[in-house]
């Protein structure tokens, strides 16, 4: 081992001996100057002056190996996923099912039995007026006991059979609750009986669009704007979008302001690509949110773009500014061109024959004339 540089006391005290005694310092000097000097490694660690080197025992290193990049990103994107899934709070057992229906002809076989049913309990306990003429059989008791134990069970029958008859429409879904637990979802159309016990709440599940008010945005270079965005979007999951949020169109106008705080968006005056980019960038931002709470949303469109109150008016003057400079730009590269093609076919023609000077005046006078006429005639 070398050594450059280093700082070891000149004098090193030995270990205790055997007897208990401490030994003297030993004068010896291990690195005499600064330069090199080759120090032993066994006098560095040595513990006694006369016992042997002890053996070392070397334990085997733990290394913590680190995936591979791709491996990495997968399970970097893969717990972003979950992250993301679970980000709103939705409770993950709630998820929309087909619910328990009937169709409607049971509900109405239902009906008409509770309701026969009925009638005969009355014709029985000769509550009819027309109970006479029926025959011999019909009572006249009145309502007892069982009459009414009957009556009870016919009119709970009607009840539950026409009460439970409902029409599903195209475009429409149910959510049903009993007693404030999820039961399914009911998108069949048609005549239907739905047990009468179920809370039904009824949700759109067609293509809708949403057009709100002009929202707080800012482009790249930070500069305030007002952007009105036109939402598509639809009810995926009728059962997180019910019983997920309070409110799943207002979590969606939420989702629409916090991406337009988060997305650059294209100024007023921008080309067709950075407002395609604008808005495939918001579509993929609020999909991503509005997802975990069953709402699919398939485009955001900023329809109209300006600029906020408070910095209009200094943009409209920057930007009319820049059109003076562009076509001022123009104008100057026109005169140019047209100067310098007149002097050179003068020249190549052998119509004139001017030295530098002359030269330098015809290109200024024919620059004034060409200017002039062009602020006349305009561009």
């Amino acid at each position: 081992m070398t050594t450059t540089t280093s700082h070891v006391p000149e004098h090193v005290p030995e270990p205790e001996g055997p007897d208990g005694g401490v030994a003297a310092a030993r004068p010896a000097r291990l690195i005499h100057t600064e330069s090199t000097t080759e120090i032993p490694v066994h006098l560095l660690f040595r513990e006694e002056p006369t016992a042997p080197p002890a053996e070392v025992k070397l334990r085997p290193a733990v290394v913590a190996h680190r995936p591979a990049p791709e491996k990495e990103d997968r399970d970097t994107r893969d717990i972003g996923v979950r992250v993301r899934a679970s980000a709103p709070g939705v409770d993950p057992e709630i998820v929309e099912r087909p619910a328990r229906v009937l169709p409607g002809i049971a509900g109405v076989l239902a009906g008409v039995c509770g309701a026969a049913g009925c009638a005969a309990t009355a014709w029985w306990a000769g509550v009819l007026p027309a109970a006479e003429a029926l025959g011999p059989s019909a009572g006249t008791g009145g309502l007892g006991p069982a009459q009414w134990a009957a009556f009870a069970g016919a009119g709970a029958l009607g009840l539950f059979g026409f009460g439970g008859l409902a029409r599903g429409r195209t475009g429409r879904a149910w959510v049903l609750e009993l007693f404030g637990r999820y039961r399914g979802t009911v998108r069949r159309t048609g005549l239907l009986w739905v047990n009468p016990l179920l809370l039904r709440r009824r949700v759109d599940v067609r293509l809708r669009h949403w057009r709100g008010e002009p929202l707080p945005a800012a482009d790249r270079g930070g500069v305030a704007l007002r952007v009105a965005v036109l939402v598509v979007w639809r009810v995926r999951d009728t059962a997180r979008a019910t019983l997920g949020v309070e409110d799943h169109e207002g979590y969606l106008r939420a989702c629409v302001e916090a991406a337009l705080l988060r997305v650059p968006v294209a100024a007023p005056g921008a080309g067709r690509g950075a407002v395609q980019a604008t808005q495939d960038a918001l579509t993929r931002l609020v999909a991503a949110d509005a997802g975990p709470v069953g709402v699919e949303v398939c485009a955001v469109r900023p329809l109209r773009v300006e600029y906020a109150p408070e910095v209009a008016a200094a943009m409209h003057r920057r930007r009319i500014a820049a059109l003076d400079a562009r076509h001022r730009a123009g104008v100057i590269g026109s005169v140019v061109d047209s100067v310098e093609d007149t002097v050179s076919r003068l020249t190549m023609r052998g119509l004139i024959d001017l030295d530098d000077y002359e030269r330098q005046v015809l290109v200024k006078d024919l620059t004034v004339a060409f200017c002039a006429g062009r602020g006349e005639t305009g561009p």
